[in-house]
């Protein structure tokens, strides 16, 4: 069944079975928003905010616009999905870019979880869609918010600069209403829609995702995005390298 940004509306219950917000706000081994380089980050970056929703705003730009959106670098190597490998490497795909927004929202005290669903975007490059063999992007990572009450969802993927080459809006977000992807593009061509939701974690599910996409792309995908040729799209040397800080 389709699950359609509309359809993904903002919970407002504070976690699985109405537990307690505790686990949204500790560090994890992926999430480590305890890391110096982290929690030093995260401060810098809502420095002068007075408020829970000034700081959610703050945080999003930063991970949205200061880590490029890489598609291809996937791996199986759990320590690349730490929120603080992220962090140093800035350039990641959608979960690393989910992992360190939640990290760095934790760091400052905002309860913070990751969001999965499938999406089916249909502005994806060629070279991308012919690696995947579908145009289906499993687990695609965001981040639910604890703000006001109520589970707000922030989609930090796509910095500013890849959005005006695919001719799409750059998703903002105010930390009130959910930050999800546009269904048009610029244009009026069909860009992403949401096919299946596939939950809230307080940790990263690596396992469960590298599974699926084994299953769904075959089990050499993770190994074949790694090594890709350019894709003019994503390859950009004006971008920063992965060991930029």
């Amino acid at each position: 069944m389709a699950a359609d940004a509309e359809s993904m509306t903002a919970d407002t219950r504070p976690g699985p079975g109405g537990a307690d917000l505790d686990a949204f706000l500790v560090p994890t081994w992926f999430v480590d928003c305890d890391h110096p380089a982290v929690a030093e980050h995260a401060a810098a970056v809502v420095a002068g905010t007075t408020t829970d929703t000034e700081r959610a705003v703050r945080l999003f730009y930063a991970v949205r616009d200061e880590v490029r959106y890489d598609p291809y670098l996937i791996g199986d190597d759990p320590s690349t999905y730490r929120a603080s490998a992220v962090l140093a490497r800035r350039r990641a795909y959608c979960i690393p870019k989910a992992v360190l927004l939640t990290a760095l929202a934790r760091a400052v005290g905002l309860p913070a979880r990751l969001g999965f669903a499938d999406v089916r975007n249909h502005l994806a490059s060629p070279k991308l869609l012919a690696l995947l063999g579908t145009d289906v992007f499993a687990f695609h990572g965001f981040v639910e918010l604890w703000l006001s009450g109520r589970w707000v969802k922030a989609t930090p993927a796509f910095n500013i600069e890849l959005c005006e080459r695919f001719g799409v809006r750059p998703l903002e977000f105010d930390g009130i209403h959910d930050s999800l992807f546009h269904q048009f593009s610029m244009d009026g061509h069909r860009h992403m829609e949401y096919v299946r939701d596939r939950g809230s974690f307080a940790d990263l599910p690596l396992g469960s995702i590298l599974q699926t996409f084994a299953d769904l792309y075959g089990p050499s995908y993770v190994t074949a995005a790694s090594g890709h040729g350019p894709d003019d799209l994503f390859d950009d040397s004006t971008l920063p390298s992965p060991s930029a800080t």
